[in-house]
């Protein structure tokens, strides 16, 4: 008989129903998008900031800023003093940031609570400086004589018997030539910077060639130099072999190249030290636990996570996040609570058009429970017409946002007290995969918007949320009809 019922009415009317659910259809499929939206732009970050520190790293491990110093290393460069035109070249091996950290470091990070694995990594810029020097030539003045002894050759009086004349030509022709090395720990390929790029020729390192002279370059770098495999790359007089090409999953590479640690420690004179211990957590729920930990037990580090370069994401991605989560949800909540009302408010109205037929229904034995009940279930009933309605609308929306697939761009710098020397990024230094290379530097980042099952759990709920809030107005107004006052306006 209820359902029954039900049907009936809810056939008869068909006009007032669609407008309840076309309410609430609104307001869920603006909850599917925004929610849907919000999940692409975390993910979008998400890929911004992998390309920093690489897969599988919740956070690295630098040394401490130290206080900013007038006496910091600046780069020299020794020319010799050779006759005639001869070419002159010269390398720097730097270490970025100038802030280094003990091998031994690796191993005491390793050896804290909640630490799964750890790797150090040593960044490295190198300036080449490569041309010559060209000696000027001497042009005697015309006519310009000198006699010996004599007050000749210029008007100067007293002359010295040199010849009158000037130097034309000579100078010096440098070209300068900057670019990145990251020495990784072969032996732990599953962390590091190497792991935010993929080996599209080639091979990568073997756990074997911890000291070997061997290279993997950046795909953007080796198409510039025209390198491929088996080529060979000099740095600082020692000769690479190359033995892969690395693409970067998104956004920069952490390098242009990518050579041993131990390699990287002897061009750099830095025996037994690294700039970045790259950390993997036991449990990624515990980081921010694991990193109060490593800076409780390890003085003089500065401890990152992903967390902490997030804040430093800007640009058009950082605003449309922005907007997603904050605008967007407000405006999604104030949508619902108006549909909401909405609906409560027709179905109110509906019932008082309704009070001779409910007046009839008491007289013939009906219990306001029953009138209540019946109510109510009309109500959830357009509840969930609308809810489907809103995810069918809610995920087209998000279809059409995932085909567009608009572009977005992501600017990742240094923030505060996570500026490490050199103003290089968070922890200085080549900290989460060298992100001063980042810092200066736009990622374009292609926007999805992907739709979860928990979402459209949320989306099914609110329907039957904006049913029950309905059904309870309507319901509450059809409890309070007494039959001799309904029957008497009929008319």
């Amino acid at each position: 008989m209820f359902f029954t019922y039900l049907r009936r009415e809810l056939r008869r009317r068909r006009k007032a129903a669609l407008v309840v659910a076309s309410g609430l259809a609104l307001g869920i499929a603006l909850v599917i998008v925004v929610s849907s939206v919000s999940s692409g732009m975390e993910k979008a970050q998400g890929k911004v900031l992998q390309s920093l520190y690489g897969l599988g790293t919740d956070m690295t491990v630098t040394k401490a800023a130290a206080a900013q110093s007038d006496t910091s290393e600046r780069p020299r460069f020794n020319f010799d003093a050779n006759e005639g035109d001869a070419e002159q070249s010269s390398d720097r091996v730097m270490v970025q940031g100038f802030q280094t950290l003990a091998s031994s470091t690796v191993t005491k990070v390793d050896s804290q609570a909640g630490v799964a694995d750890s790797v150090g990594g040593l960044s490295l810029q190198v300036v080449k400086v490569n041309g010559e020097f060209r000696q000027g030539q001497f042009q005697q003045d015309e006519g310009a004589t000198a006699a010996p002894g004599g007050g000749g050759g210029g008007g100067n009086g007293g002359g010295t018997g040199a010849p009158q004349g000037r130097v034309e030509g000579g100078g010096a022709e440098f070209d300068v030539n900057s670019y990145t090395v990251y020495g990784t720990d072969v032996t732990k390929p599953e962390l590091g910077p190497l792991t935010s790029s993929k080996i599209t020729s080639g091979r990568t390192f073997t756990a074997s060639e911890t000291d070997a002279k061997v290279v993997v370059v950046d795909t953007s770098y080796a198409k510039e130099n025209k390198l491929v495999l088996n080529d060979t790359v000099t740095i600082k007089s020692v000769k690479y072999k190359v033995v892969g090409i690395a693409t970067p999953d998104s956004g920069d590479a952490a390098a242009n190249l990518y050579i041993p640690l131990k390699q990287a420690q002897t061009l750099s004179d830095s025996k037994d030290k690294v700039t970045t211990i790259y950390v993997k957590a036991s449990d990624s729920q515990q980081i921010d636990s694991v990193k109060s930990t490593i800076q409780k037990n390890i003085s003089g580090t500065t401890v990152t996570t992903s967390a902490d370069l997030a804040n430093t994401v800007s640009g058009s991605l950082s605003t449309a996040s922005d907007l997603a989560s904050n605008v967007g949800k407000w405006l999604s909540i104030a949508v619902l609570i108006a549909a909401f009302l909405v609906a409560g408010l027709l179905t109110s109205s509906a019932v008082s058009r309704r009070v001779r037929e409910f007046g009839t229904l008491k007289a013939l034995g009906w219990k306001s429970s029953r009138v209540t009940r019946q109510v109510v279930g009309e109500a959830i009933v357009n509840g969930l017409v609308g809810g489907a309605l809103g995810i069918a609308v809610g995920l087209a929306g998000a279809f059409v946002v995932t085909e567009i697939s608009p572009t977005l761009q992501a600017e990742v710098g240094s923030s505060g007290a996570a500026a490490g020397p050199g103003g290089g990024g968070p922890g200085g230094g080549g900290g989460f995969g060298a992100a001063r290379e980042a810092a200066s530097s736009t990622l374009d980042v292609a926007l999805s918007a992907p739709v979860s099952l928990n979402t459209i759990a949320v989306a099914v709920g609110l329907a039957v949320a904006g049913g029950l809030i309905a059904g309870a107005f309507g319901g509450w107004r059809a409890s309070r009809l007494r039959p001799a006052d309904a029957l008497r306006r009929v008319e």
